[in-house]
Formats: C-alpha cells, sequence, structure tokens
C-alpha cells in the first residue's frame, strides 16, 4: 500500500485584499524562469535550441534514457506537444526514439552522439545563467534558497498526492 503523507496545515500570509503580484510567489518564479530561460536561449541560439528542445535534452543528459510517458510527466508536456518535440530533435539528429521490445506502447528517448555532444556544454551554460542571477548573494543564502525551493517543491508534490485521494 503506497504511504502518503498528509499536507501541513496552510500558511496564512497571503490574504485577498492585501495580494499583491510583486509578493506573490508564483509570479516571482514565473519571472525568474523567464529572465533564466531568456539568458540561456542566447547563450544556446549557436546550437539552434530553444529552452522547449533543450529542456529534454538536459533532462536525459543528467538522468539517462527516459519513456516519452515519464519525459511528459517530468517536463510537465502533454504527449501531443512532446511527440513534434521529440520529431524535431530527431530530424536534428540529436535523440533516438526506440519501442520497447518487451512492450510495444513504451518508447524509449536518449540521445544520439550529436546529441551528447552538444547537451555537453548545457551544465556550464546553466551554471552560469544561475550565478549571474545570484550575484550579491552569500553561499548561505544560496543554500538558504535552495533548502526553501525544495520545501515549497515538497508541499507542492504533497498537495499533489492528497488530491488524488
Amino acid at each position: 500500500m503506497k504511504q502518503t503523507h498528509s499536507p501541513l496545515p496552510p500558511a496564512s500570509f497571503y490574504s485577498a485584499d492585501t495580494y499583491r503580484s510583486q509578493d506573490s510567489i508564483g509570479w516571482l518564479m514565473h519571472r525568474i524562469k523567464q529572465s533564466i530561460v531568456h539568458l540561456a536561449d542566447k547563450r544556446l541560439c549557436q546550437h539552434d535550441l530553444t529552452h522547449a528542445q533543450w529542456a529534454p535534452m538536459l533532462r536525459l543528459r543528467l538522468h539517462g534514457p527516459s519513456s516519452t510517458l515519464q519525459l511528459s510527466k517530468d517536463l510537465d508536456v502533454d504527449a501531443g506537444a512532446l511527440s513534434r518535440l521529440l520529431d524535431r530533435l530527431e530530424a536534428k539528429g540529436l535523440v533516438v526514439r526506440e519501442r520497447s521490445s518487451t512492450d510495444r506502447r513504451v518508447v524509449q528517448v536518449s540521445l544520439s552522439e550529436e546529441g551528447q555532444r552538444v547537451t555537453a556544454e548545457l551544465p556550464a551554460v546553466l551554471s552560469e545563467v544561475f550565478n549571474a542571477h545570484l550575484a550579491g548573494f552569500t553561499e548561505a543564502e544560496w543554500r538558504t534558497l535552495i533548502e526553501l525551493l525544495q520545501r515549497l517543491v515538497a508541499n507542492g508534490e504533497a498537495l499533489r498526492e492528497s488530491s488524488k485521494e
């Protein structure tokens, strides 16, 4: 039996009468993501890759081959959009799709040799982009930020799990 953890009681930091978008964690995270993606895209345009294309390739580089179903979940992309994206990456010779020999419904995706070569610089590019966004932060502040964001992720996952029940 799968054990699920109940989410913690909600905080009361936000209220309808004092809500301001500039204090919204959703809006702030959205703006940060936009900025990171914009700068990374500028650096990666030499490879003719967009964020939509380099994100799944980075996932494959860091975590290895994946089924299309798992990749779709990890990237929060619907199956149709992922299929079109993989069509483009496959046409560029960057990924390889193979049907499972045990279950023909399952398609495994992996980086090609060229995909491995192209993605080799992704961690360095993202490290530079992240470090530029963290200008003025101390290492302790950075570590605290990571811990806080991880807590937000864990809370969100607990909420998602509890809504399935």
